[in-house]
């Protein structure tokens, strides 16, 4: 898929001997790796690993897209940042590691939140696209761009001690929206942020997605176009899901905004839509704060419930909270334990679990109940930053 590029240098014949002698890649797949321009979408716990690998194999140019900031919570899992990197834009932490990697690598940096607005720009003019990302609105938009585009696209994902690995292409087998014809209910997949993640596991999924990039450059292998590989990180087995093109699949002919096609709220009416929950079923962290001071002098009261798991609220906790969990909104135990009468605040971490309390609680009769927007995180954010953890 990728024309071989000019001869070697004698460095480059050193650096990468031990690909020329494979049989398979030789002096023709190592031009064909530094011809090759790759995007990965994600500078995270997948594209860490993948980064670092694709750039020591020796791939000519590699783009980046990651808007984020590094974190002292990415550290455990996203290897190819550093301490000194925290704060930094991932895609120039990133391209530093890179440099020291493989000098020889072009990296470009796209520090930017990929949209329908500027994918198909972004994308276009790649060999192939490697999706390391972790929310769905961008895994739809990277594979229907990719469809368009007629791109290979290697995608991957990770939850806790689970992972999976295919590779979608139009043309040649089935597309990412053949897997995942339509995204999950909003706040029924907790996020690795609420969820965890076994920090170990990103290597050896994003070393997986490196190889079967370099697969798909070299023209070697069977890659896993058609098949999806799952793996039991706990118990250390994989297991292959045959996966084909479904006819019934309508193709795609264009983009569309992806948060709203995942049942959440575009960024362009983001603004409007906070701003009428805030009067319906929301408040902010600001204002629950000046709450939780007035009940304290007795001039209110309510009940402040943390519908997160224990182990979350050993990390970081709102002062004042009572502790159930959702599962025991689910199964019923949680509300016949809450007075009818009483008034109720829920929050979670980021929102998502503690709108689906807020609804039972509301089911069951506790209709001015109201949940905190932007849950813990927001909490931190914006009135106790010194409460770290998350």
């Amino acid at each position: 898929m990728v024309e071989p590029g000019p001869e070697l240098t004698v460095a480059q014949v050193a650096r990468y001997s031990r690909h020329l002698i494979l049989p398979d890649v030789g002096m023709s797949g190592q031009r064909r790796l530094a011809a090759a321009r790759v995007l990965v979408v994600g500078a995270g716990g997948l594209g860490s690993p993948a980064l670092l690998y694709l750039a020591a194999a020796g791939v000519g140019t590699i783009g980046i897209v990651d808007a984020d900031v590094v974190d002292a919570s990415n550290l455990q899992r996203q290897v190819i940042h550093g301490v000194a990197d925290v704060g930094r834009l991932k895609v120039d932490s990133a391209a530093d590691r890179i440099a020291e990697i493989n000098p020889d690598v072009a990296v470009v940096r796209h520090a930017v939140q990929l949209d329908a607005s500027n994918a198909l720009d972004l994308i276009r003019g790649y060999d192939l696209v490697l999706d390391g990302t972790d929310n769905f609105p961008t895994r739809y938009l990277v594979g229907d761009v990719c469809e368009l585009l007629g791109l290979p696209e290697v995608w991957g994902s990770i939850f806790r001690f689970d992972g999976q690995v295919a590779v979608f292409w139009a043309g040649h087998g089935p597309v990412y929206r053949d897997l995942f014809p339509t995204p999950p209910p909003p706040g029924s997949v907790p996020s690795c942020a609420e969820g965890g993640v076994f920090g170990v596991l990103c290597g050896t999924v994003g070393s997986l997605l490196a190889m079967e990039v370099v697969k798909l450059v070299c023209g070697v292998g069977d890659p896993l176009v058609g098949r999806l590989l799952v793996l039991d990180g706990l118990s250390a087995a994989w297991r292959e899901i045959r996966v084909q093109a479904n006819p019934a699949t309508p193709p795609v002919t264009g983009l569309v905004d992806y948060e709203a096609f995942c049942g959440m709220p575009s960024r362009e009416g983001a603004a409007g839509v906070a701003a009428a929950a805030l009067a319906d079923d929301e408040i902010d962290a600001p204002t629950l704060a000046g709450l939780l001071a007035a009940r304290e002098r007795g001039e209110t009261d309510f009940v402040l419930v943390d519908v997160r798991e224990a182990y979350e609220r050993e990390i970081v906790a709102i002062p004042g909270a009572v502790h159930v969990p959702l599962a025991a909104f689910e199964d019923g135990s949680g509300l016949a334990a809450i007075p009818p009468e009483a008034h109720l605040i829920l929050h979670c971490k980021s929102g998502g679990r503690s709108a689906k309390a807020l609804a039972m609680a509301r089911d069951a009769g506790h209709a001015d109940a109201v949940h905190l927007a932007g849950g813990v995180l927001a909490w931190v954010r914006d009135v106790d930053p010194s409460l770290t953890g998350y």
